[in-house]
């Protein structure tokens, strides 16, 4: 029986997501961009059936030359224009009257400058959706600087955050696409948000994404921890993420058993990923550290201790083949450590192929082209065709002079209020820790109305920093909190009604749990047959991996994350004779660079918030629900797309130095009179522009160690600030490297966070007044709110009497240990 004041679950007809086709089936796209971020936007958009024309100059987009361009260019239509050139200005121009939305990655005042900015082509289409993607933003101090990854990472403190990857003094380069793939999707966000809105007001508006807002979702709780020791320096102190003793290095979390990587006998890194409570007895009792510990242990606070103890489960990891300990693994399925992979290897991921995540495009060029498929997994017949990337200027000949018909009918009364784009809608989340949930906070900075429903005891994220609350603070922005044990028939029920009232609900659980518990999609469809519903696992919502669990590191080491920033596997030694405190050093790197300055976790929920996103509009233009997925390994594949083509004669990816310095003379970090610099001169007439400035031979250009061992004596000479103005005035990116934590340049001492404009203030029960981040996207017209985080079960009341029970109702639920507030 249902709980008191709660009706039957009422069996509704659910309609055919499939036959309503594509989300953005009949909408236009305009793609201005040569960026790979502004590339991955509008490949995402293609593969949800959107009409993108990309505009390439003559000769073509740079994108071509790059080993990844199947990927980047699949789905599109090439138009060749020369911006430069009045008439095809005016084309563009007309094209643009046509679009439903633009997407343009220039620098500021670019666009404006080619007549090709918002105000302009939205005086010729009010509805258009127009999105620009900067490093910085449009008006600030640093908005001068071009955009490239690493010149971003440099002015976050994210390069010297970066140090402990090498065992040089000084920064290091990170080679994966923490701020381009990051801010693909918070323009997603705000596109397709835009486009949501859309359907109601019939008015476009302007969607600002940066380079440095989409890499600061990354952080989970560093920055709170910081505030602790800003705030009660008697109390609390930051310390590293390593410490180096007599013995080599050593972790400093207390989670170093729990995350640690282990060394098979023959010659495998794996990382485990053992947080939770349970998985982590799970992980002591079939390692048998468990009784060489005893009950009470507790992470030791002497480095040299945590160095023992991590020997002694290093020993235990190389007594068997990693053959052997997946045997185990099967046996045991709280305990579990992927395996490191590299380069395209996770294309062969088990769970990926059983998943059908990996598609082959003929490419007339290159043949059979194997790459990740669809960001968000669609039921059959609602997924848009892939084909291969256009030639160049393929679709020159076509008209394109009618606007398509099918994407947000302009309305007579137009709604031109400033309330969020997600006003009225209502999320349901289920799930815990940071993958799947903060990409639910992120559609609450949006304006949805987003209710978590949690255990009595709460979210483990919460739990997880050494200070209560802190570590669940960020993923609990802007919701409320029902504490509910759905394990219980009443439970159920309340969760039911939730569901029935919502228009999406996001469950993150391992494969299995939401159905155990009743949960699942057809459980929730059968109720409200318009509910958007999305799995977003670590691995997937079947076998062979999708009952593991999934944290951060793990699905770093298992998509290739770690070894594409220490520069691939030949870079970290593994043979069988390595002695342990070799084992720990090279572990401790690979386990570092699994989180050197952002993690699987954020990426991941980036991409959830798409891909509900894209169920939302879908949903809102075709009428009827569906049951979408995405999963961290899934989403870790388009993060990494660059590696994940795969086609005969495929051309290497640049990898860094072994020092960690950089792809090559021009594009590395160099040590100054006062401190370091990211110099960023790849193209050619950057080149000229450098070499003119500093007095260079142009055929130096040509010796790439000896314009390195040149340029490292002239930088030597001049201070860091010093030598960034003299070759930003050349129009040259030369960034001074900011000396981390990060949390301090951007928040504390360095104060970048306050003059970029993204840092306001928030409220906790337990913190007061803290810092924290903007919404990650800017709407012109509908802009986004910033909420406060919850206790556990701080709503729980509220929304039990929003249902309709009585508060004497509510009393026995509690009593019973059906729901909980935060006084139980």
């Amino acid at each position: 029986m249902a709980a008191q004041g709660l009706g039957e679950p009422r069996a509704v007809e659910a309609s055919s997501a499939a036959s309503a086709g594509p989300p953005l089936a009949g909408c236009r796209v305009l793609d201005l961009s040569s960026t790979t971020t502004g590339a991955q936007v509008t490949q995402t958009l293609a593969d949800a059936g959107a009409e993108v024309i990309l505009v390439e100059p003559p000769g073509g987009t740079p994108l071509r030359r790059v080993p990844a361009w199947p990927f980047w260019g699949r789905g599109k239509h090439s138009v060749v224009l020369d911006l430069h050139e009045g008439a095809d200005r005016d084309r563009a121009r007309r094209l643009a009257a046509t679009a439903d939305v633009v997407v343009e990655t220039w620098r500021p005042g670019v666009a404006e400058r080619l007549g090709l900015g918002y105000d302009e082509l939205a005086a010729l289409n009010p509805r258009l959706v127009y999105a620009s993607i900067t490093a910085f933003g449009r008006e600030n101090p640093l908005c001068h600087l071009k955009g490239y990854e690493p010149v971003v990472m440099a002015k976050l403190g994210m390069l010297d955050a970066a140090s402990r990857l090498t065992a040089r003094p000084g920064p290091a380069f990170v080679a994966s696409p923490y701020c381009s793939f990051s801010a693909s999707q918070t323009a997603l966000h705000g596109i397709l948000a835009a486009l949501f809105e859309r359907e109601r007001s019939g008015c476009g508006q302007r969607v600002d994404a940066t380079l440095v807002q989409g890499v600061l979702a990354h952080d989970n709780w560093d920055w709170l921890l910081r505030l602790l020791a800003h705030r009660f320096p008697d109390a609390f102190a930051s310390v590293g993420a390593t410490t180096h003793t007599a013995r080599g290095v050593v972790p400093n979390s207390p989670l170093f058993l729990r995350l640690m990587v282990g060394f098979t006998k023959d010659g495998h890194y794996m990382q485990f990923a053992q947080v939770s409570e349970r998985l982590w007895q799970a992980f002591r009792r079939v390692t048998g550290l468990g009784e060489l510990m005893g009950e009470g242990w507790s992470p030791p606070d002497d480095p040299e201790e945590r160095a023992q103890w991590l020997d002694k489960a290093i020993e235990i990891t190389r007594s068997k083949t990693y053959a052997e300990w997946l045997e185990v693994f099967d046996r045991e399925p709280d305990v579990w450590a992927d395996v490191f992979r590299d380069g395209s290897e996770l294309l062969d991921h088990p769970q990926l192929v059983a998943d059908g995540r990996i598609v082959t495009v003929d490419d007339p060029l290159l043949g059979p082209v194997r790459q990740p498929g669809p960001l968000v997994a669609m039921p059959l017949g609602a997924s848009a065709p892939i084909t291969a990337a256009p030639a160049l200027g393929a679709h020159g000949e076509r008209g394109w002079t009618s606007a398509p018909t099918g994407c947000g009918a302009a309305v007579d009364r137009p709604d031109r209020a400033g309330g969020p784009p997600l006003a009225g809608v209502t999320v349901l989340e289920l799930g815990s820790n940071y993958a799947g949930p903060f990409g639910a906070t992120l559609l609450a900075e949006l304006g949805a109305r987003v209710i978590k429903v949690e255990p009595l005891s709460g979210d483990p994220h919460r739990r997880l920093a050494p200070f209560p609350e802190v570590a669940g603070i960020k993923p609990l922005q802007g919701k409320e909190s029902v504490a509910v044990d759905i394990a219980t028939e009443e439970g159920r029920a309340i969760v039911l009604e939730l569901a029935r009232r919502a228009d999406v609900v996001l469950q993150s659980w391992r494969a299995g749990a939401a159905a155990r518990h009743g949960l699942a999609a057809a459980d929730l469809l059968a109720v409200n047959s318009r509910l958007v519903y999305l799995n977003a696992p670590g691995y997937g919502v079947g076998p062979p991996y999708g009952r593991r669990p999934a944290y951060a590191p793990s699905i770093g080491a298992a998509t290739g994350l770690a070894y594409r920033n220490v520069g691939g596997r030949g870079s970290v030694p593994a043979h069988a004779d390595l002695t342990a405190d070799e084992v720990r050093t090279y572990s401790q790197t690979l386990g570092g660079a699994t989180t050197v300055v952002g993690n699987a976790d954020a990426f991941s929920a980036l991409g959830v918030a798409t891909a509900l996103l894209l169920g939302l509009l879908g949903t809102r233009r075709h009428g009827c629900g569906q049951e979408l997925a995405t999963s961290m390994l899934s989403t870790m594949a388009h993060v990494l797309a660059d590696d994940m083509v795969d086609y005969e004669g495929r051309p290497p990816l640049p990898t860094p130095d072994p020092h960690l310095l950089g792809l090559g003379a021009r594009y590395r970090l160099y040590e100054a009179a006062d401190g370091w610099v990211f110099l960023a001169a790849p193209q050619d007439r950057e080149w000229q522009a450098l070499a003119s400035e500093l007095g260079l031979p142009p055929d130096l250009a040509d010796d790439d160690a000896q314009l390195a061992t040149v340029l490292g004596e002239l930088f030597r000479q001049d201070g860091a600030a010093a030598w960034e103005a003299r070759l930003g005035a050349v129009d040259v990116a030369c960034a001074a490297v900011a000396a981390g934590p990060v949390e301090d340049v951007v928040w504390f001492t360095g104060g970048v966070g306050t003059a970029l404009g993204i840092v306001t203030e928030a409220e906790h029960p337990v913190l007061g007044t803290y810092p924290r981040l903007k919404p990650t996207v800017t709407l012109s017209r509908t802009p986004g709110v910033t909420g406060n985080a919850p206790l556990c079960g701080q709503d729980t009341v509220a929304a039990l009497q929003e249902l309709g029970l009585s508060a004497e109702r509510i009393d026995v639920l509690r009593a019973a240990g059906v729901v909980a507030t935060p006084e139980d």
